[in-house]
């Protein structure tokens, strides 16, 4: 069977949510163009920004509909993360809770997009 590896989120500018991505994950892009920019996270997982504008064929889903999910390696990098991330200013669509998978909470990129960071729980 084949694994996925690589999340294509649809955006406004891809110029604008690239330079988020790098500052949020702390890398640089692997590619960039106007309509497009990808980055190599680790284990080799892709994810791409495509501009909504010229993605073919048309995306009828804008952002929200789905969440891109960070685990993380413990409760307190949960905290951590989500200090950070509410430093810079990120729209916190969920504080800091514990739900019956583990440590979480959501933010949105700058398109709408579901950025949830946890660490499971074990239960």
């Amino acid at each position: 069977m084949t694994t996925p590896n690589f999340v294509i989120l649809y955006v406004d500018s891809p110029e604008k949510s690239g330079a988020f991505y790098a500052s949020l994950l702390g890398r640089e892009p692997v590619e960039t163009s106007p309509t497009f920019v990808m980055f190599v996270l680790d284990k080799g997982f892709k994810l791409g920004l495509w501009s909504r504008h010229t993605v073919e064929p048309t995306a009828a889903a804008a952002g929200g509909g789905g969440e891109l999910v960070l685990a993380v390696e413990n409760a307190a990098a949960v905290d951590a993360t989500y200090a950070d991330w509410t430093g810079r200013g990120l729209n916190v669509l969920q504080g800091l809770t514990d739900l019956d998978f583990g440590r979480t909470f959501v933010a949105l990129d700058p398109d709408n997009h579901r950025l949830r960071v946890y660490w499971p729980n074990g239960r």
